[in-house]
């Protein structure tokens, strides 16, 4: 794991603060700029940060920011209420992102949580598009599900490592 001087300050200009428990850059855009922080699970200060994969690119924030507002998470609720292949991925997404956490160190605190509403509920499109940049496609469905239409609705381009999630789709 690698973090330069140069990551943290780009992070400190994305974030418009000092960046906090920065132990790995998780995923960059295809120049190389941080897109996920992975962070720790329990910060300097003491207190247990269960956010592992924390989404840092302004562009693709606001871009979530934008699917939020347009009320797209109430969308992927009811398909994940409804659509047990669905249901059943998200779970070992919430497992991998457990997973994930447990080996950057154990916080009984937060144990058995994860993120943006796994494994039955969608409460942060931010928490979910950063695990699945971080994770890969095909790791988490709302995830990725989300990045598609970030690509599809031209609100943020998605690295080349995602073209997968894309192909065919026009």
């Amino acid at each position: 794991m690698s973090v330069s001087d140069h990551d943290i300050e780009t992070l400190e200009f994305q974030l418009g603060r000092v960046p906090r428990g920065v132990i790995d850059i998780a995923a960059r855009d295809d120049a190389g700029v941080p897109l996920v922080v992975a962070t720790a699970p329990r910060l300097e200060d003491g207190t247990p940060f269960p956010t592992t994969f924390y989404l840092t690119h302004p562009s693709v924030v606001k871009g979530c920011s934008t699917l939020e507002a347009e009320h797209l998470m109430e969308e992927m609720q009811s398909s994940l209420q409804t659509d047990e292949e669905l249901a059943q991925a998200y779970q070992k997404a919430h497992e991998a992102y457990i997973a994930a956490r447990e080996d950057l160190g154990q916080v009984p605190e937060i144990s058995g949580v994860s993120a943006g509403g796994m494994p039955t509920r969608v409460k942060c499109l931010h928490a979910l598009v950063g695990h699945s940049l971080a994770a890969g496609p095909g790791v988490n469905p709302i995830g990725d599900w989300a990045l598609r239409l970030l690509h599809e609705r031209g609100l943020w381009s998605l690295p080349a490592s995602f073209s997968s999630l894309v192909e065919g789709s026009k």
